[in-house]
């Protein structure tokens, strides 16, 4: 259906207009552009770069802990609780910005979000390189996840400004790929920094990056293209968030993107972020390098199938729930034969089965995103995606928590602590399949409404 023009009643025409949410409804899952969509073209892509880069950063200083956990445990003099608190603290803060960063992305823009949150997470870095006790690296890392929960949120938020909506779960998917980039460079570089020139040195020199990217930013990132400025952010004040947290949460695309952010991206994130390379070297005998170059894998996986996930996805519309619900079962059945291996040390080949599908946990967790983006109008888009990305971090800070008292409890028995794994599967799976029939029949609804909806001008 066209959109330019429509004939009234009396055979004259004039230019139809569509609400921002049915524009988002319907944009959403077609190929076509519609009046009000951003251009895309080259500068986007430069821009859009330059918010990119400060995710790349963030990432990198959040997963740089994953290659330092048994360093850090050394240095502190701490057991695997309290090592595991350094993930847990930052991830809970993390999560707990979320709504609060999405209500500042919706009414200041990405620009400002993100310079905040480049400053704090180099900040966060760079007082974790001269922390002398484990209570000041807490408190660093704290700092770092609050500036880190700044980032994705803004980045997409930053996308659905400059791209048209078609591509978004493409756009998507790109920005969570140069995350994942920003792993391998702290599976990759990173390790060997700290243990060639030491950990102040090496975390210290890292937080340059934060400096770098906060420059580019305030230099080159602008918040949306000319002539597609956002409508002015009414009615400021505690009553004006409450409605937009109560609406945002009120669709169920919102609450099933949530849910699939929770149960497909913990499993990765715990197994990167800290548990992942004692459980190689400690559990599986491998050396550092092995388990490094299984982390690795990891990451390239999830890379490659990123780029898969987000072409069928803005393809095959329908596509989003079959891979959702794919990866989760998969991931279950490979953690589990791991797990059960007899004998407790599983062969190369299935570890590199296991992290080859671990990689498919953070792009099938960008998912989540291609059903909360087309529930909400533009106006709620930044609300509606820290309410989806909360749901991944929650359930890998609950899952970081379990497997270190699991851990200490058990005596470092990773067969049972990695159990915890399965019961946030099956929490989320229950809520996924109980809210997927309400979400698609909202869309549904949404989808029709959008191709009805005109309000016809007089010739």
């Amino acid at each position: 259906m066209s959109s330019s023009a429509s004939p009234d009643s009396s055979g004259s025409s004039g230019p139809s207009r569509r609400s921002p949410s049915s524009r988002s409804s319907r944009s959403s899952g077609s190929g076509v552009s519609l009046p009000g969509d951003p251009p895309g073209g080259r500068r986007a892509v430069v821009v859009w770069s330059v918010g990119v880069a400060v995710y790349f950063v963030a990432v990198i200083f959040r997963t740089s802990l994953g290659v330092a956990g048994l360093d850090a445990a050394d240095r502190f003099q701490v057991n695997a609780s309290a090592l595991s608190t350094f993930s847990i603290l930052q991830l809970l803060v993390y999560a707990g910005m979320q709504i609060p960063v999405g209500l500042l992305v919706d009414r200041l823009g990405t620009k400002k979000v993100l310079a905040l949150g480049a400053v704090l997470f180099t900040a966060g870095q760079l007082g974790f390189a001269l922390s002398p006790s484990y209570g000041m690296a807490l408190a660093a890392r704290g700092l770092l996840g609050c500036g880190d929960a700044m980032t994705f949120i803004s980045v997409l938020r930053l996308g659905t400004r400059w791209f048209p909506a078609r591509r978004g779960p493409l756009v998507a998917q790109l920005a969570g790929l140069v995350g994942m980039a920003g792993n391998l460079v702290s599976t990759l570089v990173l390790a060997r920094l700290l243990h060639g020139i030491g950990w102040t040195a090496a975390f210290g020199g890292s937080a340059v990056a934060g400096v770098v990217v906060l420059v580019l930013l305030l230099l080159f990132l602008k918040d949306h293209p000319e002539g597609h400025e956002p409508e002015p952010f009414p009615h400021q004040g505690a009553a004006y968030v409450r409605r937009q947290i109560l609406a945002a949460w009120r669709e169920p695309g919102t609450r099933l993107g949530m849910w699939v952010h929770f149960t497909t991206q913990f499993p990765a994130m715990v197994f990167l972020l800290l548990w992942g390379m004692p459980f190689l070297v400690e559990t599986q005998g491998l050396s550092r390098a092995g388990a490094g170059e299984l982390l690795t894998l990891v990451v390239l996986s999830n890379m490659t199938i990123g780029l898969v996930f987000g072409q069928i996805v803005a393809r095959h519309h329908a596509a989003r729930l079959p891979l959702a619900l794919g990866t989760i079962g998969t991931t279950a059945a490979v953690w589990g034969a791991t797990l059960a291996y007899p004998g407790g040390h599983a062969p190369m080949w299935l570890l590199i089965v296991l992290c080859t599908v671990l990689g498919a946990c953070g792009p099938a967790s960008m998912i989540g995103f291609d059903f909360a983006r087309p529930a909400n109008p533009p106006t709620r888009q930044g609300t509606a995606s820290g309410i989806t990305n909360m749901g991944g971090f929650v359930a890998s800070m609950t899952t970081l928590l379990a497997v270190g008292i699991l851990l200490d409890a058990t005596g470092d028995n990773y067969r049972i602590a990695f159990s915890a794994v399965f019961v946030l599967q099956a929490l989320g799976l229950s809520q996924i399949l109980r809210l997927r029939d309400r979400a698609a029949r909202r869309e549904r609804e949404r989808l029709v409404a959008s191709r009805v909806e005109t309000v016809h001008v007089p010739a």
